[in-house]
């Protein structure tokens, strides 16, 4: 039976209804066929779910601010970690002098967020990994070599705690693009010239990484077209990006689960192919420069605490790997067998022979140099003898070291900063001065022409190093 509303309800009320949100569809669609698409991001695509903005990852709510600072046309490169070709040798093979007495001239010097991060450098900008605590927020700087004024600046919300400093990354540049890894393992690519953000990616949401204590200690290389990092994910122990838009190349397994370290990947040319050496938390590897296959994979080398210096290539077919916390050092060498390529130990040193418990030995004619865990400066031969060492009143602690033709930059805990004679006739020094003035002066140098970068816990300077 019907009621007396069911009589008496208008008919055409839906078809009213209906019609309005055809109109409306109508004009919405004439008014935006000619706005563009929105450019695809990789690590955007993640289906909504309940908590989806605190799952994505923070660079893409980043901004990117312009200073009144500006590049000039300085000579010299340092492009990435460890220099030009990422073994920690300067580019120019001039032989280097001491300064005329007293201190290098400081040129520049700004304030930065707590840690070790170390600067790189292209066409007259230096770029910086850094940490903003009070807007809890990681920063990519870009600042002009010339004065330090800041050029742009790429920020991203990520809280994280002070923990025996926040950053220590170095990013890594090659034409108008830079890669840098934040403490959290957040990649980012940016314009050099703009600080326009290109892509991310986020190691921890997108390929399982475990955020290492002490933060992210890894700096990205770029060879070619391709970024290579190493995640230690569940299924994928080191990846290729693609440098223009982030999308994966490939990917290497990773069946035994191996962990990322504060070790960064060395490129290494052997029996006519290239591949990249990465220590992870329970052994060394080799994988394939051309598609990530694991060419070979060695236990023989893990450090139970903290793994942070990187394999160091020696010569065609041998790899210098150390640490500290009592780990010693040990040469592996690659040889050809049937099937592929096996890494074997060659020698061991104990770690009151040879032990560095921060940075990479560097190579030159023969010889490593190197900083013990003792704190003094040690020259090896390849065979693992000791040709010389500092002694017990030119101590350098935790600090870096570059070399520069016939010179090597050393620098102490304190601020220090030594020229020493890259020879193994014996520890000769050409230069000392008190360059900087905070503590924990640890981070990696960078060096471009004549101007040296270095900083301490809380400040990063330029000096001028140049013979005059």
């Amino acid at each position: 039976m019907k009621t007396e509303n069911q009589i008496h309800k208008p008919y055409w009320l839906p078809l009213l209804a209906a019609g309005l949100a055809g109109l409306l569809l109508l004009l919405w669609l004439v008014g935006n066929h000619d706005k563009p698409l929105k450019l695809r991001v990789p690590g955007t695509d993640a289906a909504p779910t309940a908590g989806d903005q605190l799952k994505r990852n923070p660079v893409l709510l980043g901004t990117v601010v312009a200073g009144v600072g500006s590049a000039t046309d300085l000579p010299g490169d340092w492009l990435q970690f460890r220099g030009p070709n990422r073994n920690g040798v300067a580019a120019a093979a001039d032989t280097v002098a001491a300064w005329p007495g007293g201190n290098p001239p400081e040129l520049w010097s700004i304030e930065v967020g707590e840690g070790y991060a170390g600067p790189a450098i292209s066409g007259g900008r230096v770029f910086l990994m850094d940490y903003d605590r009070a807007g809890k927020k990681d920063a990519l700087r870009c600042l002009s070599l010339a004065d330090g004024q800041e050029i742009w600046r790429f920020t991203y919300p990520v809280s994280i705690k002070r923990n025996h400093g926040m950053t220590r990354t170095v990013p890594a540049v090659q034409d108008d693009a830079i890669v840098a890894i934040g403490p959290k393992c957040q990649v980012i690519c940016c314009d050099t010239e703009t600080g326009r953000l290109r892509w991310t990616r986020d190691l921890v949401q997108e390929f399982g990484a475990a955020v290492p204590e002490w933060y992210t200690g890894q700096c990205p290389l770029i060879e070619g077209d391709r970024v290579i990092l190493a995640p230690g994910g569940p299924d994928t122990l080191l990846l290729a990006l693609r440098l223009s838009d982030g999308e994966v190349v490939w990917r290497t397994p990773n069946p035994n689960d191996w962990k990322m370290t504060h070790s960064s990947i060395m490129p290494m040319e052997f029996a006519g192919k290239r591949q990249y050496i990465y220590c992870a938390n329970k052994g060394v590897v080799g994988v394939s420069a051309e598609d990530g296959r694991l060419l070979w994979q060695s236990t023989d080398w893990k450090i139970s605490i903290a793994t942070v210096p990187s394999p160091c290539i020696v010569g065609e077919d041998r790899i210098f790997l150390t640490g500290g916390y009592n780990a010693g050092s040990l040469m592996l060498r690659l040889e050809t067998v049937e099937g592929g390529v096996a890494a074997k130990a060659l020698f061991r040193l104990a770690a009151e022979t040879f032990g560095a418990t921060q940075h990479t030995p560097i190579l030159k004619q023969n010889h490593l140099y190197g900083i013990r865990a003792d704190g003094r400066l040690v020259c090896l031969t390849t065979a693992g003898n000791v040709a010389w060492e500092s002694g017990s009143s030119d101590l350098f602690g935790l600090g870096p070291l570059l070399v520069a033709g016939d010179g090597i930059y050393a620098m102490n805990d304190a601020g220090v900063l030594r020229l020493i004679k890259a020879s193994p006739d014996g520890y000769v020094k050409l230069a000392e001065a008190q360059v900087l003035q905070g503590r924990e002066s640890w981070g990696p140098m960078a060096l471009a022409g004549t101007r040296l970068l270095v900083r301490d816990f809380t400040r990063l300077a330029c000096l001028d190093v140049g013979v005059r």
